[in-house]
């Protein structure tokens, strides 16, 4: 039986070198290195450079590996919000790291934004003059993100705030401006095409700064520790090492995020397409402004989701569930890297057959 493609939002396609690289992490011992040793520092740096190189990360910025970007939500509470918090979200996974915040720092504020709404930086009501900016760049609830050039204006308005950003299913997807905020996470089972159970934690030198001064340094991840082992390429607790070595194989091979993003543009263009013009169909987002370019969201009837899942499942493809309150009239589509040309080919032959039949005749 041929193994189904999955188009599901994470966890997601991976690459398919990645068989190939577990056997070598094997073959070469990696599996069972002592995480102080000289081979897993130099792993470790190999892995920040290559993420530095690809992702155009700043140099002067540090890099964390964690054990998911729902463990950053805990680190960022715990290590840099001394007492405010301001989290503006749209969507479902926004609105859990403000409830997460809310139980560690009881004076965290929720902004609720509309769907089709663009971030508005001009008219935040910010209590103090310093705190955490807390925004999800990428909702993978609901398929909108806000752009790099948004981002920056938040930065230009807000130059004593740390910003934080949620980039879980947009980083390594697209180019992202790391030096317009302070505090960068991910997950690496999305646009990375790598197994769960890894997180990426990106730091400017003013959020190493104010880690410092609030030395906390209570739990076994605070980001103090974290800071001392870093300087030193460890960690402060035994790592995912396959996955840092899976991380930095996949790094090794991926073009740059300029020509991975235009990859992702062209793919994204041709569903854009297919949605734009069916009657049955279209996209939860209208506007383009808003719209997310590596999760898309399609919506419809809670018949004709059912039934579109149904066929692609029979022609071997799987569509990503809604979430949420879009759980029973949305599907969801990775628009990953790892994803190869000819199996999102496939993905389109289908929706042209499913959705504009009479062109096929």
């Amino acid at each position: 039986m041929k193994k189904a493609i999955s188009f599901y939002p994470g966890p997601s396609r991976v690459d398919h070198r990645i068989p190939m690289y577990v056997r070598d992490a094997y073959d070469n011992g990696i599996l069972s290195i002592n995480h102080r040793s000289e081979t897993f520092v130099k792993m470790y740096s190999q892995t920040v450079d290559l993420l530095k190189e690809k992702l155009d990360i700043p140099e002067e910025y540090s890099v964390f590996f964690t054990s998911s970007a729902t463990e950053c939500w805990e680190i960022i509470s715990q290590s840099l919000i001394h007492t405010n918090s301001y989290h503006f979200y749209n969507g479902a996974f926004g609105k859990k790291w403000f409830e997460y915040t809310k139980k560690l720092k009881p004076y965290a504020i929720g902004y609720e934004f509309d769907l089709e709404q663009e971030l508005k930086t001009g008219e935040l009501d910010l209590s103090s003059e310093e705190g955490v900016i807390c925004i999800t760049q990428n909702e993978t609830s609901n398929g909108t993100h806000v752009d790099n050039g948004r981002i920056g204006k938040l930065r230009k308005k807000y130059p004593k705030h740390l910003i934080a950003v949620d980039a879980t299913s947009s980083m390594a997807g697209i180019h992202l401006d790391f030096s317009q905020a302070d505090v960068w996470y991910a997950s690496v089972q999305k646009c990375f095409g790598l197994p769960a159970g890894l997180g990426v934690l990106i730091c400017s030198p003013t959020a190493i700064d104010t880690a410092k001064k609030l030395n906390e340094n209570k739990h076994y991840n605070s980001l103090s520790f974290m800071i001392d082992m870093e300087a030193v390429r460890q960690t402060t607790y035994t790592p995912n090492v396959l996955g840092i070595y899976l991380l930095m194989r996949v790094l090794k091979r991926r073009k740059h995020i300029e020509k991975v993003e235009k990859k992702l543009h062209k793919r994204l263009k041709m569903y854009e397409e297919i949605f734009s013009e069916d009657e049955r169909f279209s996209f939860l987002v209208k506007n383009k402004k808003v719209r997310s370019e590596t999760v898309v969201v399609v919506k419809g009837s809670k018949e004709d989701i059912i039934s579109v899942k149904e066929k692609a499942s029979e022609a071997g493809l799987i569509l990503g569930n809604g979430y949420g309150p879009y759980k029973e009239t949305t599907f969801r589509i990775a628009n990953f890297p790892a994803l190869e040309k000819q199996e999102v080919k496939k993905l389109l032959k289908f929706f042209k057959k499913y959705f504009q039949p009479e062109k096929q005749e």
